[in-house]
């Protein structure tokens, strides 16, 4: 077996060609014969599985989702700052922009007048079809909501979870983090201006609903979200110095005052007898919103935040991964007799029952990256915060000093990193391949199989942990126990 460095440099190049694979894939065919659809994908879409399934059981993920689409174009930019590959993914993303720019025209009414869809579906599938006033209610901005489309950038008239608001949130971070780090304005001129285009209509629909209900992450509950509002306060939060920097002042005050607002709401999720975050608040039903739910990490990768509050130095953030990772510890079979240099495999949230609610690939690999942010964040001088909230925290790190020591803390942090990535190793095929989950009991893979996001997490945990090891100046950590102190 090589060693683990060597094998998470193989995996991520492997994942980001395996990944490109998903982003304008016109040679793929999707046939939903139930629903009268032939689906060619168009240049620029980037499909959530590239796999044809129909619940069969694999789940039918041949979609364009806003979110996760996002996700994947911002790992590509990382794919491409760690060489995992070449710049001709560069034209990946223009596509993207222009199919984004497409999807504006999108006019439900129009639809609605010119396709009689219901005749194609089956008659027992009809239950699964919006509308004609919901459909009838899609055009311009309220696109963005929407959560997905075809890959052929037709509107999905099927019943789904929404609205959605975390996607124009999304995809704002990416474009301004793709224009920045490749200088857009320096491009074609049409296509900078398509990017500035894109980031304005992203931007005014996240100050317009930042704050409402809406689906959360995972697509199951309606209510006020931590993934959702901490995606919308950083996105406001650049958007406001991007305001700024564009001449609107007073464009760039509303968000700013928009991103405070949100901020203010993400205190609130706090859970003082729990010591964790809660990743939702009650639902619009008045269900209870749900505890311990990974897409609080998630959402703190994927925001980036510099500073303590919600981002991997805040202490309630480290002390809702502690909770986490105890609870996953038991849950899971795969977990009870773990090697001592690995991490526990981690799953969505307590309850989940999806495919089983076995443990989720982007789950662990986030866990991995949370581990070599902070390990990154303490190497350029951060401190370790010593308070009584992330005190488990501290103890599974075993970083347990009356003090912040930055450099050993950092070393820390990154071997604990690494026994999630052994946990992802352990439970990846000889191919490589990575599917959504893998099984509770038995570790073999299930759900939607060469899942984008799955490919995004590892080139994007992997990336993180090759920083920390340039910061901290070691090749490969010397590995220790992963233990879970005490």
């Amino acid at each position: 077996m090589t060693a683990l460095g060597d094998w998470i440099d193989a995996e991520a190049h492997l994942a980001a060609t395996i990944m490109l694979r998903a982003i304008s894939a016109t040679q793929l065919v999707m046939e939903r014969p139930g629903f009268g659809q032939r689906v060619i994908p168009r240049p620029g879409s980037v499909l959530a599985s590239p796999v044809p399934a129909h619940y069969d059981p694999d789940p039918d993920y041949f979609f364009h989702w806003f979110r996760d689409a996002a996700m994947v174009i911002d790992a590509l930019r990382v794919a491409l700052l760690a060489r995992y590959t070449d710049s001709s993914a560069v034209g990946r993303f223009d596509d993207f922009v222009q199919f984004n720019l497409d999807l504006r025209s999108i006019d439900g009414q129009v639809f609605l007048r010119r396709s009689n869809f219901r005749a194609s579906v089956q008659p027992d599938l009809l239950q699964y079809v919006r509308s004609d006033a919901e459909i009838a209610a899609l055009s311009g901005d309220a696109i963005l909501g929407d959560v997905r489309v075809n890959a052929d950038g037709t509107l999905d008239f099927t019943r789904w979870s929404r609205p959605q608001s975390d996607g124009p949130a999304l995809n704002f971070l990416t474009l301004l983090r793709w224009s920045q780090q490749f200088d857009t304005a320096s491009q074609e001129p049409a296509l900078h201006r398509a990017v500035r285009e894109l980031m304005s209509a992203a931007l005014a629909f996240t100050l317009a609903h930042a704050g409402m209900p809406c689906s959360d992450v995972w697509e199951e509950q309606s209510g006020y979200h931590y993934f959702t509002n901490l995606l919308q306060a950083e996105a406001l939060t650049r958007g406001a110095e991007w305001s700024e920097e564009s001449g609107q002042p007073e464009h760039a005050r509303a968000c700013r005052a928009a991103a405070d607002a949100a901020l203010a709401r993400l205190d609130r999720f706090w859970d003082e007898d729990g010591r964790f975050y809660r990743s939702c608040a009650p639902d619009v039903s008045g269900r209870p919103g749900r505890e311990r739910d990974m897409s609080v990490i998630l959402a703190v990768l994927h925001a980036d935040r510099a500073g303590d509050r919600h981002s991997v130095l805040d202490p309630r953030t480290q002390a809702t991964l502690a909770t986490l990772e105890e609870f996953f510890e038991t849950e899971y079979a795969i977990n009870r007799q773990l090697a001592p240099e690995r991490g526990p495999a981690m799953g969505r949230y307590a309850g989940d029952r999806y495919f089983d609610g076995s443990a989720w690939y982007l789950a662990t690999l986030g866990t991995a990256e949370f581990y070599f942010r902070l390990a990154l964040a303490l190497s350029a001088g951060s401190q370790m915060p010593v308070t009584a909230e992330n005190l488990r925290f501290r103890r599974r790190l075993r970083a347990t000093g009356p003090a912040a020591d930055g450099g050993k803390f950092a070393h820390l942090a990154l071997v604990r990193g690494d026994s999630f990535l052994r946990t992802v190793r352990a439970f990846t095929p000889a191919s490589g391949e990575l599917s959504e989950q893998f099984d509770r009991n038995t570790g073999a893979q299930t759900s939607a199989k060469h899942l984008s996001w799955s490919y995004a997490a590892f080139i994007t945990a992997a990336a993180r942990r090759a920083q920390a090891c340039r910061s901290i100046g070691a090749a490969d950590p010397v590995q220790r126990p992963a233990g879970t102190g005490s």
